[in-house]
């Protein structure tokens, strides 16, 4: 009876086991990904100085430009819209943008710190950091974005459940493709002064040409052409019919679905990029 009962117990304990595999995987992966992630969180909202920065500048601009073109500035989205309605999925995505730039800074401070390094040498896979960092930073975006969002009744805005759920998607692709991209630019830069000029030669721009501050309809022709270019324009539009537009369609012809369509293969893309220059090993000189 008591060999019966310890070969019971120790298949037991055997098919409570988890196989090396699945071990392997959440060792190198999925444990070192939530730490991460749970790390970048941690230290924005403990930088309230920061915090504060990244949602009082968009919401100043937001007020001053707003309503300082008032309503004399016709847009596309209707003849007789304020510009601070139209401005304001430009000013979110401006929230997103630089929450995005402020937590893929830590790459670069971690390199000079010392905590990258420590965890290159781990057995961690490099795919967990990529994953950990751009995830952590994509989700604070995206908080700091529907913070702002819930500012929106004050224009007038009145959503039901299907445009609030497209606004937030729309939000976290965004989020989600300016952090990796933020990323693939940190990873090579050693001082957050590069990272910041190329910021400002770069993102800014992408975001200047996104529709933000004016509409494609009224654009010259070689702008609008950057503009169809530019894959933020297309969460910018989608955004913006997820608040104003009753209808299904965007400045630029194309569908909200469609516009989501684009904005997740970019984010993919980008991510990708991320992944391959993380992986990729160089030799620093002595």
């Amino acid at each position: 009876m008591s060999s019966f009962s310890t070969t019971v117990a120790n298949s037991t304990h055997s098919a409570a086991r988890p196989t090396h595999a699945n071990l392997g995987l959440f060792q190198t992966l999925i444990l070192p990904s939530w730490t991460l992630w749970q790390r970048e969180v941690v230290r924005f909202y403990r930088m309230r100085s920061r915090v504060v920065g990244v949602i009082a500048s968009p919401i100043l601009f937001w007020l001053v430009i707003g309503s300082g073109f008032g309503s004399s500035m016709r847009t596309g989205a209707g003849s007789g819209q304020h510009y601070l309605e139209y401005f304001f999925p430009g000013a979110l995505i401006m929230i997103v943008l630089f929450t995005s730039i402020f937590t893929m800074m830590s790459v670069i401070e971690d390199r000079r710190e010392g905590f990258l390094l420590s965890v290159l040498v781990s057995p961690a896979s490099r795919s967990a950091i990529v994953l950990g960092k751009v995830l952590g930073g994509a989700i604070l975006a995206t908080l700091q974005g529907l913070i702002f969002l819930a500012f929106s009744p004050l224009i007038g805005v009145r959503m039901d459940l299907l445009q609030i759920c497209t606004a937030v998607l729309a939000i976290f692709l965004v989020a989600f493709s300016l952090t990796a991209l933020g990323f693939t630019i940190a990873w090579r830069l050693d001082s957050t002064q590069a990272f910041h000029a190329i910021i400002n030669l770069f993102l800014i721009p992408l975001w200047l040409v996104s529709g933000a501050l004016f509409p494609l309809s009224g654009a010259s022709g070689w702008i609008r052409a950057i503009m169809l270019a530019n894959p933020l324009t297309y969460g910018v539009e989608a955004l913006r019919a997820a608040l104003f537009s009753s209808g299904a369609g965007t400045s630029t012809g194309l569908s909200v679905t469609l516009s989501l369509g684009i904005l997740s293969a970019f984010a993919l893309v980008v991510f990708a990029a991320a992944f391959a220059i993380a992986s990729k090993r160089r030799t620093l000189p002595a």
